[in-house]
């Protein structure tokens, strides 16, 4: 394969191309070459990794055209980091900023901590999403919170996260798992009680099916909405 082989997606160091299959894959240039695990590619000197969207809901997330407001000096809060597989995709693209990976499974964090070793940019905590103030002198500002959790009030987890965490005008990436809230419902109507719940700190930007990567799973992409308000306060005292 050669560079121009390569089609640039406007995220720091993401990537597709065509397989020799006629699909479309997704790939992030390897911040670290040769240390962590899954496929890769070699072009030039460069490393890059194979991004499977049936392994990575954010990799889902970007095949189906959402824009992910990341760059590459981004700070992110990772809630539900499980082994380290999307967070390293994570790190690989905000290179020069940080990413905090929290992660409940003491299992699953042998596994991230294993990512995170030869990454800079990538800090393994140990805690529960739920209670934020247990970690909270860990964690700094953030422009993003990027939340994949399976538990019952996942609106209510990304409210209490972006009230400690969250920089005015950041943006929440929220996960619905519409079975781990209530699997007697249909997942639509899980999806919008979810987001009826972010409706007074958040302005929601996408509403994204998951299907075919992910069954009854859908993303919401939403920004800070006193981004807006305090935006409407600059304006108000300039005139």
């Amino acid at each position: 394969m050669e560079d121009n082989d390569l089609i640039k997606t406007g995220l720091n160091n993401v990537f597709t191309y065509v397989a020799p299959d006629g699909s479309k894959r997704l790939v992030t240039k390897a911040l670290v070459p040769g240390i962590q695990g899954g496929k890769t590619i070699k072009i030039g000197s460069d490393k890059y990794r194979i991004w499977d969207p049936y392994h990575s809901k954010l990799a889902a997330i970007l095949l189906k055209g959402a824009s992910i407001p990341l760059k590459k000096d981004s700070s992110v809060l990772y809630l539900g980091a499980a082994n380290g597989t999307t967070v390293s995709h994570v790190s690989d693209i905000v290179s020069e900023g940080t990413v905090f990976a929290v992660e409940f499974s003491p299992r699953a964090m042998k596994d991230l901590i294993r990512a995170s070793t030869p990454r800079m940019n990538l800090i393994p905590i140990l805690a529960d999403a739920r209670d934020p103030g247990s970690y909270k002198n860990m964690v700094t500002e953030v422009d993003m919170i990027y939340q994949d959790v399976a538990q019952r009030e996942q609106a209510e987890i990304a409210l209490r996260n972006a009230e400690t965490f969250l920089k005015r005008g950041g943006y929440l990436v929220l996960i619905i798992k519409s079975r781990s809230i209530d699997s007697a419902k249909n997942a639509d109507e899980v999806s919008h009680n979810e987001i009826k719940k972010l409706g007074e700190r958040f302005d929601v930007k996408e509403l994204i099916n998951l299907e075919p990567f992910h069954s009854d799973h859908a993303v919401v992409i939403a920004q800070d909405y006193n981004s807006i308000i305090y935006l409407g306060y600059l304006l108000l005292i300039d005139t």
